[in-house]
């Protein structure tokens, strides 16, 4: 027996010594397969397992790799490399429920290390549960926060929680106040302010409606230069007043030359809430003509100076002056301990009075006992003191007790944008200058309906890595939305060089020609584009609609538009349905037609639809 281990163990010698030369040098296959003959020499070592499965992953072979794992595993449980690995590579190869038992074994197991709690990240998200995938994320950020890609996959995974919740918003409480509210938000961001200014007003007419909207609706009238109006908003803003009134009082005396009592307002928030200022501190500073903001930071530094303003009070106003996001502060809010009873009065008392960061203090418990009341104020009032994190887990724990709250929604909604955002500027901030952030901003610019700023981005993401097909796709999707279809079918035609068989870029330069009209050129782009994503695929009927139309085949245009029904945002796929079937003589579908058009444009006017959506990469990889 001693004889047959003694040569068994200079047997594995020499191909263990030519496994770990061919690792040290790269040659993974060749490390594989050395390694092969080192476990067909000593199947019982579950080592040798581990390492050909680290190998083969190298090479891309997920499949053999699995099975060496296994191997390792059922020799050696205890061992580390096994668990995390396998269940890594369950993730990737879209095994994701058996994986994440595999990682949260991995993470107690090696704390420190990141690499479980981004491969569980992924797992989660990959399931669509982006609020474990955002802990495991937010964990990588908070042991390593010099990590970009945790910050990005951070970024991407709050903006899919986002997205769904508009979803689920839309469909369930199109009408609601606080469905209206957001997509009024979101109007004013895309400068679309005489529609914003208009579903704010029908919102306020609404007996519940989310606090703050006149001084929202105030500011929208700042960025139109009506002051009048704007200061009437401000100073009607319904009891419990919010502090964004008091805000926007600051914001008009700024405006006027009244630095001074500009100033005393500023100082009397930071004293009620230095979180409230620091969270709003660029919607005070956005739009101010740049001499009244010259002398505002010049009074500013003449008071600070004098030891009037704090140190923090000014550097938050000069940064926001300056267009730039202060740093976070990392002193800990106190939290207080006062029974729940006695914490809830005190807490709306403290809401009531615009000290936003005692009222989340006061109400932090209701995420552990559940109480409905305390998690609608602590939604609010974490947010509003700029705690979005906390905002975000009690929306999501309210949603638990009560499904069917758009309230809850709403505040899900705002605290994970801002969070996603966050996220997103950090991973900018560490990675500069490539492509991947040029993407990423340039996807944000078009979601804001940033056109040129966008083409911009990808135009530099283009100059790091020219002829990327992801870039060149940007770059023309920005380009026809802007109305340039001739930069459009260029950057398509570029693309398509690349990927020709690409569904969504033959979108795309179908789309393109047929907005320049050239029908019969775009339609063998078209049916390409029908291998694209299920939601696209109505959008390419449409179109395709209008080629055959065009080309006086008009049961064929019947057959596609009645396929994309489903993309009609305005009407326009059901009036054109209504022609071909009064051409054909079939009044009564071409009347049902027009009665769903006009449906379709009278939900336009009204807004009651979210327009909430995610333009992001959605992979998750781990490089970029």
């Amino acid at each position: 027996m001693g004889f047959g281990q003694q040569n068994q163990q200079t047997n594995l010698e020499s191909p263990l010594t030519a496994a770990k030369q061919a690792q040290a040098s790269g040659d993974y296959a060749a490390a594989a397969a050395a390694y092969k003959q080192c476990v067909s020499i000593r199947p019982e070592i579950a080592e040798l397992w581990a390492n050909l499965g680290l190998m083969e992953q190298e090479t891309g072979n997920y499949a053999e790799a699995i099975l060496s794992f296994q191997q390792a595993h059922r020799l050696k449980p205890s061992l580390y490399v096994p668990i995390l690995f396998l269940g890594m590579d369950y993730a990737h190869t879209g095994r994701a429920k058996e994986a994440i038992p595999l990682l949260l074994a991995a993470e107690k197991m090696n704390t420190t290390d990141s690499q479980p709690y981004l491969a569980l990240g992924r797992a989660y998200a990959s399931l669509q549960k982006y609020g474990p995938a955002a802990e495991a994320f937010a964990h990588v950020t908070r042991s390593n926060p010099a990590q970009s890609q945790a910050w990005f996959s951070l970024g991407i995974v709050y903006l899919h929680q986002v997205e769904a919740d508009a979803r689920t918003m839309s469909t369930k409480g199109q009408d609601s106040p606080f469905t209206k509210a957001l997509f009024a938000n979101s109007l004013a961001s895309q400068s679309r302010y005489l529609e914003a200014i208009e579903l704010y007003k029908s919102v306020l007419s609404s007996r519940e409606q989310p606090p703050c909207l006149h001084g929202e609706l105030g500011f929208v009238y700042l960025k139109q230069h009506d002051a009048s109006s704007a200061a009437k908003e401000f100073a009607i803003e319904s009891e419990p007043v919010c502090s964004l009134a008091f805000l926007g009082q600051a914001r008009l005396y700024v405006d006027s030359g009244s630095n001074e009592e500009a100033l005393k307002i500023l100082m009397q928030l930071w004293e009620l809430d230095p979180g409230f200022l620091q969270a709003n501190a660029a919607t005070f500073s956005e739009g101010i003509p740049g001499d009244r903001s010259s002398t505002f930071a010049l009074l500013l530094a003449q008071q600070h100076d004098s030891r009037e303003v704090p140190d923090r009070l000014f550097e938050v106003l000069i940064a926001a002056l300056q267009g730039n996001a202060p740093q976070e502060n990392s002193s800990a809010p106190p939290t207080h301990t006062t029974p729940a009873a006695a914490s809830l009065a005190a807490a709306e008392k403290d809401y009531a009075s615009g000290r936003y960061r005692q009222c989340s203090d006061r109400t932090a418990a209701s995420i552990a006992t559940r109480n409905q009341a305390g998690l609608r104020l602590l939604s609010e009032c974490s947010f509003l003191t700029g705690d979005e994190e906390t905002s975000s887990k009690a929306s999501t724990v309210l949603l638990v007790v009560a499904p069917q709250s758009m309230e809850a929604l709403y505040w899900a909604i705002k605290s994970n944008e801002r969070l996603a955002f966050r996220a997103l500027e950090r991973f900018e901030q560490l990675e500069p200058n490539s492509e991947r952030t040029h993407l990423l901003l340039a996807d944000i610019y078009v979601q804001r309906e940033r056109y040129g700023d966008a083409q911009n981005e990808y135009q530099k993401a283009l100059e790091l890595s020219p002829g990327d097909p992801a870039a060149l796709l940007g770059l023309a999707t920005a380009a026809l939305r802007d109305g340039d279809i001739d930069k459009a079918i260029e950057a398509a035609r570029l693309a398509l060089q690349r990927s020709p068989d690409d569904p969504e870029i033959n979108v795309l330069m179908g789309e393109a020609l047929v907005a320049r009209h050239d029908l019969a050129n775009a339609e063998p782009f078209l049916k390409k584009g029908l291998q694209s994503k299920p939601q696209i695929r109505p959008h390419v009927h449409a179109l395709l609609g209008r080629v055959y139309a065009a080309a006086d085949r008009p049961q064929e245009a019947i057959s596609e538009l009645k396929m994309g029904l489903e993309s009609d945002e305005d009407g326009g796929v059901h009036y054109q349905l209504a022609r071909l079937y009064r051409q054909a003589g079939d009044d009564k579908d071409a009347s049902l037609a027009m009665e769903q058009m006009k449906a379709i444009q009278q939900r336009r006017r009204e807004g009651a639809v979210i327009a909430l959506k995610d333009s992001h990469p959605s992979t998750l990889d781990d490089e970029p």
